[in-house]
């Protein structure tokens, strides 16, 4: 299927409810794919490293995208946020909350975030287990500036998609716990099994856009 034909998209689209939506990954991606990719009706795109998300959202600013911030956010970095992200899905510790909710204060603005949850403990992942989640929600809702809108989590990208749904299941009970109803959950292999287990939104690259064209990783 050519990425030109927007045939990949069409067919997802297809297997979304109302409550779910489709979160293009554009990391390492050319604008020129971007914007054809946009001008096929994709709004939301997800970059995971701050410096390239802020050039393309620079060389973008003629088109009304909603960009999402899925990779992580060294405490450092913070302050080049701004009010550039309409979600941040990748806020991993209490620490990083409250840098963010202090910089939102700055601006008057209201971030909305995801809580990530490091649900199968994986050394290489940050996010919060479920014990430090319990342990710091009380804290995360009294921060200002920010809109805790759900959780969002990574399981292992070795299982195969099947293994992955206990993790999904297991994010929206605790979401439900804590009277939240978004997930970011599901990526390229896995993420019909994240929609059937209630994703919000799914995250695809190259199944999008195709192979990347950029191999040099950026921060």
């Amino acid at each position: 299927m050519g990425f030109s034909e927007g045939s990949v998209r069409s067919l997802i689209l297809k297997n979304l409810s109302s409550k779910q939506r489709l979160l293009a990954v554009s990391k390492l991606q050319p604008i020129e794919k971007i914007r054809m990719l946009y001008e096929q009706g994709q709004i939301d795109f997800g970059e995971n490293y701050i410096q390239e998300a802020l050039e393309k959202i620079e060389h973008l600013s003629d088109l009304k995208i909603d960009w999402h911030l899925i990779g992580p956010v060294q405490k450092n970095k913070v302050k080049f946020l701004k009010n550039n992200f309409r979600y941040i899905h990748s806020v991993d510790s209490l620490e990083l909350a409250t840098k963010i909710s202090e910089h939102a204060l700055q601006i008057k603005h209201t971030q909305k975030i995801f809580i990530q949850i490091n649900l199968a403990g994986e050394a290489s992942k940050s996010g919060f287990s479920k014990q430090s989640l319990a342990e710091n929600w009380p804290k995360l809702q009294k921060l200002q500036g920010l809109e805790i809108v759900g959780l969002m989590t990574m399981p292992p990208l070795e299982n195969e998609p099947e293994k992955n749904r206990a993790f999904f299941r297991e994010l929206k009970y605790i979401g439900i716990n804590l009277g939240l109803n978004e997930y970011s959950m599901g990526t390229s292999h896995d993420y019909k099994i994240a929609l059937e287990e209630g994703a919000t939104w799914i995250r695809l690259g190259t199944m999008l856009f195709g192979e990347r064209t950029q191999k040099t990783k950026q921060k």
